[in-house]
């Protein structure tokens, strides 16, 4: 049985690695009086305002999922899913991976997003693959990595999410070793309150995976390692 969304927060939470992590990025953030967090706040911006709306040179589209209770969705996931229907109309991939699980008795992400793009024109036999037992974007990515190794698919991935979450995307996609291109669901980036919130907290969580990260690499910390590669 899949956990709910809270229990595995709290999980998450009482990891001592995910701990440990968090404690090396709270320092480099204090010892560098705040310049290493405003590193990666550009990094998160400067990701969201530039990504592309158009799959470049993927040929394998990957959905980001967001949480959708009782298959009811936000409007950010339905621009996501938009922004797939329009790829589709455009070019036709050689596959599209829906990923996202959800709570016991809730329909997935997945098939939530499913439904959608059939009802956005999407044929019923179009090349899909569903990864339905994921809860955040890591396992999202690495799921998504074991279901195109069982498919033998090498080529580039084409990451669809909000354009907020992109950059997040794109760091969980280089540590598993993707070759990866954004492509974001909204035409542009909205500066509105909402937003710039989002954009903090997305640069608070990269700077935290990303310097973790490379903490684990240094001390040679292989669980840890293992955890987000």
């Amino acid at each position: 049985m899949r956990a709910g969304r809270l229990s595995h927060r709290l999980r998450l939470a009482a990891d001592p690695d995910v701990i440990h992590s968090g404690m090396v990025a709270l320092l480099a953030c204090l010892f560098s009086a705040g310049v290493v967090y405003l590193v990666y706040l550009v990094r998160v911006a400067r990701t969201a305002a530039r990504a592309p709306t158009v799959a470049a040179t993927g040929d394998c589209v990957l959905l980001f999922g967001k949480h959708s209770p009782g298959g009811r969705m936000d409007a950010d996931f339905a621009a996501r899913v938009a922004r797939v229907a329009a790829l589709w109309r455009d070019h036709r991939p050689r596959r599209v991976v829906l990923l996202g699980g959800a709570a016991p008795g809730h329909p997935s992400e997945a098939r939530t997003a499913h439904a959608a793009l059939l009802a956005a024109g999407l044929p019923a036999d179009a090349p899909v693959l569903f990864e339905e037992s994921s809860r955040d974007t890591l396992q999202n990515l690495r799921h998504a990595r074991e279901l195109l190794t069982a498919e033998g698919h090498r080529g580039r991935v084409t990451l669809v999410s909000s354009r907020y979450h992109l950059a997040r995307c794109a760091q969980f996609a280089q540590q598993l070793g993707f070759d990866h291109e954004p492509c974001a669901a909204e035409p542009a980036l909205s500066l509105q309150p909402g937003m710039l919130l989002r954009l903090l907290g997305e640069a608070g969580y990269v700077c935290w995976v990303d310097l973790g990260t490379r903490w684990a690499r240094l001390i040679g910390h292989r669980r840890m390692l293992a955890k987000v590669t």
